[in-house]
């Protein structure tokens, strides 16, 4: 696709004046993760090495060392075909680092992968963040809050919103509202919160097998009302098991920034 307008400068190089100089600092990690499946683990990053023209004196030395950070020495001899996905994730990755980039692009890197898998490719991530800019494209929004420090939302082509994941969620969250879990034998909850006065509205989540009922709680404006429920319910003899605030997540703020269009 060529360009239309504008830009692309990776690093103060120019994209299209010095092509070579700009692809040399971004690493990328595909979704799809394409390798050459009847090489070693060792073979395709020593191969890629190769590709990127890294300096024979040190290249040796450079594949040992990315092998190493990807947590791939104990498979390093085997052929990736028969590697599972996770540590195939982890072999796309060590691609992706050869020729010591400044930038990793990582497309969609835990798609497919069982949760232990994730939780060690997330901790990767981070890990490669400390030395890299590391830019990670992803639908599963709660990875992108565990993982960033940087939200983009991008929705039909154009920025909706350029901030911090917990910047994100706050400036979306207009609901003032706490969860209760409570044992109420005698039924006082609704003549309780009555007599609360900044209470908007209360509704029953659900009901537990233990007995126990769980309530959303609304308050009006930004009134916290966690130390008057205590008080008041322990009036009442109202046992409180649990209680917390309803917060946003990014999915919340991705949904409401998207739909309503705000900055």
């Amino acid at each position: 696709m060529n360009k239309q307008h504008g830009e692309i400068i990776v690093d103060g190089y120019d994209m299209l004046k010095k092509p070579k100089k700009a692809k040399k600092e971004i690493g990328y990690m595909p979704e799809g993760v394409p390798l050459y499946t009847d090489l070693t683990v060792k073979e395709f990053v020593t191969y890629l090495a190769e590709i990127k023209q890294v300096d024979k004196k040190t290249k040796k030395e450079k594949v040992e060392k990315i092998i190493e950070q990807t947590g791939l020495k104990d498979v390093e001899k085997k052929l990736v075909k028969n590697l599972s996905r996770g540590y195939k994730q982890r072999v796309s990755m060590a691609g992706a680092l050869v020729g010591e980039p400044k930038i990793l692009i990582l497309d969609e890197p835990t798609v497919g992968l069982d949760p232990k898998q994730i939780t060690e490719i997330r901790s990767l991530i981070k890990e490669l963040g400390k030395t890299h800019t590391v830019i990670l494209s992803s639908h599963i929004l709660s990875e992108v809050s565990q993982i960033c420090n940087k939200v983009i939302i991008i929705n039909k082509g154009k920025i909706v919103a350029i901030d911090t994941p917990e910047n994100l969620e706050s400036k979306v969250n207009n609901n003032n509202s706490v969860y209760i879990t409570i044992e109420d034998p005698e039924n006082k909850i609704k003549a309780t919160t009555e007599k609360i006065g900044d209470i908007k509205n209360i509704e029953l989540v659900q009901e537990n097998e233990d007995g126990t009922k769980q309530y959303v709680i609304e308050a009006n404006g930004e009134v916290d009302l966690r130390k008057t429920i205590f008080a008041e319910f322990a009036k009442e003899n109202i046992t409180i098991f649990e209680m917390k605030k309803a917060d946003t997540t990014l999915e919340e703020a991705f949904m409401k920034l998207i739909e309503g269009g705000k900055q």
